[in-house]
């Protein structure tokens, strides 16, 4: 089964079993409400929590489960990832996707030129900025508007950009 990270746990928190989480999902008033189930990825164990409370704090997610009441129970999860099965991810609008859809993915130009593969992806303000790593060359920043991207193919595995002046 494929799980997706929606949070990794960084430490404890208090001694009744709270666990304070580093948000990696878009959708934290979601993924982190009261009832929902989460997977703790242990190494190669998940195990299926509950949310009994959750509660923002200081940049990050407090959480508590209902399967575990003290401080000694939720420290073997510290440094672990908090997860979703693939049929627990939500339906995105026309023209979003989730960013383990976009890595990996083949760049070209509108021309047909190849420019690289998609390796990671940033955030740093009003759009994501694909990192598109080239062979032989520095990697290259594409920011993710309309203007350079053009069109997004999964089944292909092509994104089709349009390079702006600057971009190279």
């Amino acid at each position: 089964m494929n799980y997706y990270h929606v949070g990794k746990i960084v430490n404890t928190h208090g001694i009744r079993g709270e666990v304070k989480v580093m948000v990696t999902t878009d959708f934290p008033e979601d993924r982190f409400q009261v009832g929902k189930q989460l997977v703790i990825l242990k190494g190669n164990i998940p195990v299926e929590v509950t949310i009994q409370q959750a509660r923002a704090h200081k940049g990050m997610e407090l959480l508590k489960f209902k399967e575990y009441d003290n401080i000694n129970d939720v420290q073997t999860f510290r440094d672990c990832y908090l997860a979703v099965p693939e049929e627990a991810q939500g339906e995105l609008a026309e023209g979003e996707y989730y960013y383990h859809q976009i890595i990996g993915l083949v760049v070209e130009t509108t021309a047909g030129q190849a420019l690289g593969t998609i390796k990671e992806i940033l955030a740093p303000g009003a759009n994501d900025v694909w990192v598109v790593q080239r062979p032989g060359q520095k990697d290259l920043l594409l920011p993710v508007i309309d203007d350079v991207v053009k069109d997004v193919d999964l089944a292909a595995g092509v994104v089709t950009v349009e390079l702006m002046e600057g971009l190279e």
